[in-house]
């Protein structure tokens, strides 16, 4: 199968975007995370190794735009970003191939690589709250499904894994999320208190079609300010669950 080109001109892993099965929506509730496949990607395989190189493509493209970000355009270099919006839907393209792969062992990493570039851009731009609770809400959806083994909304247990057992997460991987849904809860704030830009009425078409709109609808300030207080708000809750069971454990253990 031949990649094809997104927006970015950036390659897309071949067989990970083909449309879901009739039978099943293309994309979960809430979240707006697309129906992943039904099992991972082998290791080694040669559609790991081409979604591996599409990631590392993509996230360099997003920093090359990042660091070019407000600046007049140049023949031969990507155009810089004008807005937290075309951060965080490029951002939201990279969770959406991630979650359709269903290998833990690409979502992981770089959804924590994804995780912690957001906070690092959230203060260089107005705040775009459209945009950016929708990005939220898919880290949210992604980081507690992996911590649960099942997907958080859907109840089915993910690809490959056991339920009720983390998907191949360490303690030093749970460590790591919590620290980083902590630091963005507080960038969410302060970007907030900066100002809001002039958001387009609607989101890239990944986000379009979401069954669920309540995050990605709202403008007015108060409403944001309380989406604030909900961001990875599921995510801190499992990682609470999981290490207070966890230290149970090893005293009982001990």
């Amino acid at each position: 199968m031949v990649d094809r080109m997104d927006t970015s001109g950036a390659l897309t892993p071949p067989g990970l975007l083909s449309p879901a099965p009739s039978n099943v929506s293309g994309r979960s509730t809430h979240s707006n995370l697309p129906v992943p496949r039904t099992k991972p990607l082998k290791s080694g395989s040669v559609k790991e190794d081409a979604t591996r190189r599409w990631l590392e493509n993509k996230l360099q493209h997003i920093d090359r735009r990042y660091n070019r970000k407000l600046t007049p355009d140049v023949d031969g270099l990507p155009r810089g970003y004008l807005s937290m919006t075309e951060v965080s839907n490029d951002l939201s393209e990279i969770v959406d191939v991630l979650w359709l792969s269903a290998t833990p062992s690409l979502q992981i990493p770089y959804l924590l690589t994804v995780a912690l570039g957001l906070n690092s851009y959230l203060p260089s731009f107005p705040a775009a709250p459209k945009a950016t609770f929708a990005l939220l809400r898919k880290l949210d959806h992604a980081f507690t499904s992996l911590l649960n083994g099942q997907d958080s909304i859907a109840g089915e247990t993910l690809p490959g894994s056991d339920p009720g057992r983390t998907a191949g997460l360490s303690k030093t991987d749970m460590v790591r999320i919590n620290g980083i849904a902590q630091s963005t809860r507080v960038a969410a704030v302060e970007a907030m208190s900066k100002g809001v830009e002039e958001e387009p009425q609607e989101l890239s078409d990944s986000d379009a079609h979401s069954e669920v709109d309540d995050w990605s609808t709202e403008e007015d300030v108060d409403e944001n300010d309380m989406k604030v207080a909900t961001v990875y708000q599921d995510t801190i809750t499992a990682l609470g669950e999981i290490l207070v069971t966890s230290t149970i454990q090893d005293v009982v253990m001990s």
